[in-house]
């Protein structure tokens, strides 16, 4: 691999290289109305956002007997459950891409 050394050594090399660009300068209409359109998804995230904080998911008391059964050695993992529910999740993550697409 040969190396060029015609090129300028960065130090040299302006910020903005004297070129201004036509995309970013501001419009000077300042009428224009800006519009911004939502999904209808947006609603739903909204509602599950709002449900989410005045009601909580997760049963704190559940978490903590859960904790302490791993801290003592006692908690016993049902492996066919997790398989089913990991298989419930994936089908409904399927279903719930068909319905967007």
């Amino acid at each position: 691999m040969k190396i060029d050394k015609t090129l300028q050594p960065v130090s040299t090399v302006s910020v903005n290289d004297g070129k201004r660009r036509t995309d970013v300068t501001p419009a000077t209409d300042t009428n224009q109305e800006e519009s911004v359109h939502l999904s209808a998804n947006v609603a739903k995230i909204q509602n599950i956002d709002s449900s989410s904080a005045s009601g909580s998911i997760v049963n704190p008391a559940r978490v903590q007997e859960i904790k302490q059964a791993i801290s003592e050695g006692n908690f016993q993992i049902n492996p066919g459950v997790v398989a089913d529910r990991l298989l419930e999740t994936v089908k409904e993550l399927i279903q719930s891409k068909k319905g967007a697409a």
